[in-house]
């Protein structure tokens, strides 16, 4: 994993995306004290869209069959 600098990560930012696109790790550091890990999104990381309308998508399936929320909050205090 190579390390560089704040200033040159940010100096060279779009060209440090390609590298961690294409699998490399990279760290950035402030004064040689590591901060942050520039890291390819793994596999099977969904935006947020897609996992918004499968929630929504769930939600149309769940039912309370009868219960008030009320009664459900009183539930889950036992």
């Amino acid at each position: 994993m190579e390390t560089i600098g704040a200033y040159e990560a940010k100096t060279h930012l779009s060209a440090l995306l390609d590298r961690v696109a294409s699998g490399e790790r990279i760290t950035i550091t402030r004064r040689g004290v590591p901060v942050a890990v520039l890291t390819p999104v793994p596999d099977g990381v969904r935006d947020a869209t897609s996992a918004a309308a499968d929630l929504r998508r769930l939600r149309r399936g769940a039912r309370l069959d009868g219960l008030t929320i009320r009664e459900m909050i009183e539930e889950g205090r036992r």
